[in-house]
């Protein structure tokens, strides 16, 4: 029997158009999920019920009074969370840290800004790592955020929450961020397709700073066009952002309609991350990948490497001094995570010169990298290095060797913040056999069949579009939509 959580977002907005499901129904299912089983996941540390509720009546309201449903906003009666790392007016905002526990959004990010104006409902705010800076989304205010798949292991971060609401049912789509990785990660280790667009793509204003250029709003959703749809909600240059990526001709949903085209395609397993071993299973899904691109008529070669080793001390540099940006008042500074203050120490004696000496070596880099990479239509890459990994493998370990860790798990997602090129996971491949452990080694009370394993496409700046109809086509190859987790029909 089909329920509600089964509508891809998508239809979900068209069944409220033609009046075949209300708002206020989707809200109160959704609602119901997340009080019944959200404990299990972690994916909420902020539920709006009665904001969502009101919201949703109102949009039943417009559905109702209207000439016309179809002229409706695109996501009008669709519930959407966002991460707890965006403001929004009026409703608690943690940023993932005892810090501001008790802080209250006074003013709606740009993204929420364009999210309401599409008709979204607010269902809550996601859980996120303290200030988003692990690749893991435990500690802080809220329980760890968990794959539904196996809830002995972490649904990744920084927008763990998000993709484990996305993948459980909680949530049909959802809004995340990406500073290194943090939407792709998720994306991979709960099964979903996520979008990190190019820099400059979505705003970060009016509050956060995007003085770096490597984070950068975008969807987590089920289905590639679900994901192409929020982005285009989401896209849009604001006065004082820094960047702007180039213009696209027609929207992102329109790119998930149409064939890609016979592309040239490079892949590549080298990471610049000294020490960073690929995984079997991971190793398997860039495989079957790269075979499955070749059947479908595209050309896939191997990629020279473009950025090497010496590149990743200037951005743990950088990552330090992000770790700064976010003010906490001394006397809160006993509250903060032990990885987010060694973090801080590190940036803080980060000087002037120094920091613009790491922007200088990644830009000239990337001068001499950009050359190679635009020859191909994307790049493929596995997109972690290792399977989701157990809670607690990098929270429970001093901050440098956590850092460490979290290094060698995500060798691949960060040099596209760097490069500031969109970056998608597609959910390929599941494990057919246990895995042992995960990272770290084998453990045989943590063996759990049929785990999610993403690959990662990359594009040229601006090619969203390329990597949107490419995933379509995967999708439509293999499709993943039929996989759920036993939490999915609880």
């Amino acid at each position: 029997m089909t329920q509600i959580h089964d509508l891809s977002a998508t239809r979900m907005a068209a069944a409220v158009r033609t009046r075949e499901v209300s708002p206020v129904e989707l809200a109160d299912h959704y609602l119901t999920r997340i009080e019944r089983l959200n404990e299990q996941v972690g994916a909420y540390v902020t539920v709006t019920g009665e904001l969502a509720r009101e919201q949703a009546r109102e949009a039943e309201k417009a559905v109702l009074d209207a000439a016309d449903p179809a002229d409706l906003p695109p996501l009008h009666g669709v519930p959407v969370p966002i991460k707890d790392l965006n403001m929004v007016n009026g409703v608690r905002m943690t940023f993932g840290s005892a810090v501001y526990s008790e802080l209250t959004g006074f003013a709606d990010d740009n993204v929420v800004t364009a999210l309401r104006a599409a008709g979204s409902l607010l269902l809550g705010k996601t859980t996120t790592p303290e200030f988003g800076l692990p690749c893991y989304t435990e500690g802080g205010v809220a329980p760890p955020a968990r794959t539904p798949w196996d809830p002995s292991r972490s649904a990744g971060g920084s927008s763990g929450g998000a993709g484990a609401a996305v993948a459980s049912g909680l949530a049909p789509v959802a809004q995340g961020s990406d500073g290194g990785g943090s939407i792709r990660i998720p994306s991979s280790v709960c099964g979903l397709f996520g979008i990190k667009p190019t820099r400059g793509r979505v705003s970060q204003g009016p509050v956060v700073p995007d003085l770096f250029g490597l984070s950068t709003n975008g969807p987590i959703a089920r289905t590639v066009r679900d994901a192409a749809l929020l982005l285009d909600v989401m896209a849009g240059h604001m006065p004082g952002d820094l960047y702007a990526a180039p213009p696209v001709e027609g929207t992102f949903a329109s790119y998930a309609e149409r064939p890609p085209g016979r592309l040239r395609i490079a892949r590549s397993m080298e990471s610049a991350v000294p020490g960073a071993e690929v995984h079997p299973d991971c190793v398997a899904a860039y495989d079957e990948a790269s075979e499955l691109l070749r059947e479908l008529g595209h050309e896939v070669v191997e990629l020279p490497q473009v950025l090497g080793p010496e590149l990743v001390p200037h951005f743990l540099m950088l990552w330090g001094v992000m770790a700064t940006v976010t003010p906490v008042a001394d006397e809160s500074e006993h509250l903060l995570q032990p990885l987010t203050r060694w973090l801080r120490e590190r940036g803080e004696a980060t000087t002037a010169p120094q920091l613009f000496q790491a922007h200088a070596a990644l830009q000239g880099a990337l001068r001499a990298a950009f050359p190679v990479m635009d020859g191909f239509d994307a790049i493929l890459h596995p997109t972690l290095a290792q399977p989701p990994a157990p809670v607690g493998y990098f929270h429970d370990q001093e901050p440098a060797e956590n850092f460490d860790r979290q290094t060698k798990f995500t060798p691949f997602t960060a040099p596209y913040n760097i490069s500031g090129q969109p970056a998608v996971s597609v959910p390929l491949h599941w494990t057919s056999d246990a895995v042992a452990g995960g990272p770290g080694g084998s453990s045989p009370q943590n063996e759990t069949p049929g785990l999610p394993i993403g690959i990662m496409l990359a594009g040229r700046l601006g090619g969203e579009g390329t990597l949107i109809s490419l995933s379509a086509q995967l999708e439509e190859a293999r499709p993943w939509i039929g996989r759920k987790p036993e939490i999915w029909t609880a």
